[in-house]
């Protein structure tokens, strides 16, 4: 059940099966398998071993799939990082994984030199003409053995360190072994049904574990055909949709929010698409609507999981959302989910808990992290830190980071269900509810919101349109407009950086 020898198997069943387009290189299954090949026979002249640490600083591309594939052959343990990361903030993830290995494009090299000192990295392998002595050019490390290499890997060993988003603080890396991992893409294959037959487009960064894990990996093991693009462009995606018969497609909110503002978006032919996937962050319902409109399916899916859990939780599928649009769903396939008080036990319909969820894909553990390990997992459930609500009919809905809760004047506000009616208004592109020092409430609800194009925010105005929605109390006090708001990689809205500059605003 190890991941790599789903490539090889694939090789053979299916050698002359599309693979991999990107950016104009095309590999068959047989020709990725043997290129995977050479490069895993370069790591091993090069000296790493079953169980070293690779870290992967680099876009989506070809050599991605290319170096993710040939350390999972010989057996290493891989460390995807987030290219948009500091010098110090690399330094810490090279630092904390023992990573002995950093693969990084060009534009990454600079920043991977200096982030490597005082750390176990003995080699650099960047995807161009290396700028430092002693790093190594990545075609330079395909040697010519296409063989299988010969390392016996099992399901059992370690294949992934993947660091959570960082929202908070620190960023934690949460340990998966291949089982782990072979089972968050059989949920994503029974869940959504996906199959040998798509064609996969892969936009969403692929360090990041919804895209590698739930859509890369599951469909290499299936022998499906992935395109590949380097980076997010809301008109390209659409050309790719339409020149690729792309049929699955997964983006986080904010991909959904600027291709519905591509004036011309309905001129695509999108009709290839069976299903269309959105997680990472809360995507408001009035966004949800109009991307249907948009693809002319109804086959929409939230998955609304975390890193931890490989990534896993809980989904709404097409059918839940006629009826529950907005909520997170219930529990995917190999997971169990709860709603739960301090106790540890279940609440009741309406009442606000703490999300919990139980599976075969959750991690082994926060690697060298033994104490906030124990804090996290707990008699077998993974306590997530979101707050959450249950209905009747146990669907599941997050509203809001335990963290990120206001309490203005005593009452409990959740930002999420502010956010949407933000939504619904028609100048409003994005929006973030965060809550600010107060003197007399303790911490005023505030938003920060980004018009649409050519669009304005009349603060009184905005004030009124949410008093027909909600309760006084959560109503924002204050509104900020900016041009952007501050997200991490994986598409989250990073609030504490909203709460630093707008408290300093503020004062």
């Amino acid at each position: 059940m190890d991941i790599g020898s789903y490539l090889a198997k694939n090789a053979r069943k299916k050698p002359e099966k599309l693979a991999v387009v990107c950016e104009g290189r095309t590999y068959t299954y047989k020709q990725l398998n043997e290129e995977v090949n050479k490069l895993a026979h370069g790591l091993l002249d090069l000296g790493i071993r079953k169980g070293d640490k690779i870290a992967l600083m680099m876009k989506n591309s070809h050599r991605f799939v290319l170096a993710f594939f040939a350390g999972a052959k010989i057996g290493a343990v891989m460390v995807p990082v987030n290219f948009r990361l500091t010098s110090s903030e690399v330094h810490y993830i090279l630092e904390q994984s023992e990573s002995v290995v950093v693969f990084c494009d060009e534009e990454f090299e600079e920043t991977v030199t200096s982030s490597r000192e005082e750390t176990q990295v003995l080699h650099v392998i960047t995807s161009g003409a290396p700028k430092t002595v002693g790093h190594h050019s990545f075609d330079r490390m395909l040697v010519s053995n296409t063989e299988d290499p010969s390392v016996r890997v099992s399901e059992n060993d370690d294949l992934e360190i993947l660091y959570t988003s960082g929202t908070t603080g620190r960023p934690k890396g949460a340990l998966f072994d291949h089982k782990r991992v072979f089972n968050v893409g059989l949920t994503m294959m029974i869940s959504m049904g996906i199959n040998e037959r798509e064609n996969f487009l892969h936009i969403a960064p692929l360090f990041h574990s919804a895209q590698l894990n739930l859509f890369l990996l599951s469909g290499v093991v299936l022998g499906a055909t992935h395109v590949i693009h380097r980076d997010f462009h809301p008109v390209k995606t659409l050309e790719a949709i339409e020149e690729h018969k792309i049929t699955h497609f997964f983006g986080v909110p904010a991909m959904y929010t600027f291709m519905l503002q591509v004036p011309n978006a309905a001129d695509y032919d999108l009709s290839s698409i069976k299903r269309c996937g959105y997680g990472a962050a809360p995507m408001a319902p009035e966004v949800v609507r109009k991307s249907i409109e948009l693809f002319k399916t109804d086959q929409f899916y939230n998955l609304c999981g975390l890193t931890e859990a490989g990534p896993g939780g809980i989904l709404l599928d097409p059918e839940g959302h006629k009826a529950h649009l907005g909520k997170g769903g219930k529990a995917a396939f190999l997971t169990e989910a709860r709603v739960v008080n301090e106790e540890g036990k279940d609440i009741t319909p309406s009442v606000v808990g703490e999300f919990i969820i139980k599976g075969e894909s959750i991690m082994k553990e926060y690697y060298k992290k033994p104490e906030e390990t124990r804090k996290t997992l707990k008699d077998g459930w993974l306590y997530t830190g979101d707050l959450a609500t249950i209905d009747e009919d146990g669907y599941i809905t997050l509203v809001d980071r335990k963290k990120d809760m206001i309490i203005s004047g005593g009452e409990n506000v959740y930002s999420i269900e502010v956010e949407e009616v933000l939504y619904e208004h028609p100048s409003v592109l994005e929006a973030a509810i965060i809550g600010l020092p107060d003197e007399t409430w303790g911490e005023a609800v505030c938003a920060v919101i980004v018009p649409k194009q050519g669009a304005s925010i009349d603060e009184q105005e905005m004030k009124n349109f949410c008093r027909q929605k909600l309760a006084g109390y959560k109503i924002p006090r204050r509104i900020f407009v900016e041009e952007t708001l501050p997200r991490n990689a994986s598409g989250k809205i990073v609030k504490y950086q909203l709460r630093q500059s707008l408290t300093k605003v503020k004062q």
